[in-house]
């Protein structure tokens, strides 16, 4: 049988960060019939197809918040994204998640550059801000030669016999780090709303965005709803 390394995007696939990042789409459970079909299982009938009255049932579902039938669609993703992101995403705790571990593997390290720094936000701690007029290139080629030598030491550890779990300790939080994260489609609603915000870091939001051009396909008149109150789908 055929198989594909977990670090390599999947057919069904979105790049971010200039190509450095993607999330795929692995698989599915569920379509919007799943949702009205959930929300009317008190009486007993099953919906193989949508009409203009399962869609105003959709709408009024996600507008008064009856959340629960939401919850019998289930994706599953595969993400590449820097370990700072990671870190950020696992802290959405009704996801499922599991992740290419540095203690069985040293294949294909590599680090995220950014093609362009921003600067601290002098109003909020949390925020930064984008200048043209930010001369970034010598930070930039720094952060390139702090990756190189991370990467050569950790070679070193290994060659001279440390073990990979603690050899790992050097490799910086720019690390690309490849994990699945499966959830239904209320948290995952839930997530969008956080992470494709204004206030969200502008790399996790570049995943929020894409994750939005996987799922559309599979639920356009949850999409169009969301459209329909000014937001980006």
């Amino acid at each position: 049988m055929a198989m594909q390394h977990l670090n390599v995007p999947p057919d069904n696939h979105v790049k971010v960060l200039d190509g450095q990042g993607w999330v795929g789409l692995i698989d599915h459970l569920g379509s919007e019939t799943s949702i009205v079909n959930a929300a009317r299982v008190s009486f007993g009938k099953l919906k193989t197809e949508m009409n203009e009255r399962d869609i105003v049932l959709l709408q009024y579902l996600i507008e008064n918040k009856h959340t629960s039938p939401l919850e019998h669609i289930v994706f599953t993703f595969s993400v590449h994204c820097p370990l700072f992101i990671r870190g950020q995403w696992h802290r959405h705790r009704t996801w499922s998640y599991n992740e290419i571990s540095r203690r069985y593997t040293e294949i294909d390290l590599e680090f995220y550059t950014p093609s362009k720094l921003r600067m601290q936000a002098e109003s909020d701690r949390q925020a930064s801000v984008e200048s043209p007029d930010f001369d970034d290139s010598a930070m930039r080629a720094e952060i390139a030669e702090h990756n190189r030598k991370s990467l050569e030491l950790y070679n070193s550890l290994i060659a001279r016999g440390v073990c990979r779990e603690q050899a790992r300790g050097v490799l910086p939080q720019n690390m690309m780090v490849t994990f699945w994260g499966t959830v239904d489609l209320n948290n995952l609603l839930h997530f969008l709303e956080l992470r494709d915000s204004e206030h969200a870091q502008w790399e996790i939001r570049q995943y929020a965005k894409a994750i939005k051009k996987l799922i559309k396909p599979i639920i356009p008149n949850v999409a169009a709803y969301f459209e329909s109150k000014g937001q980006a789908w």
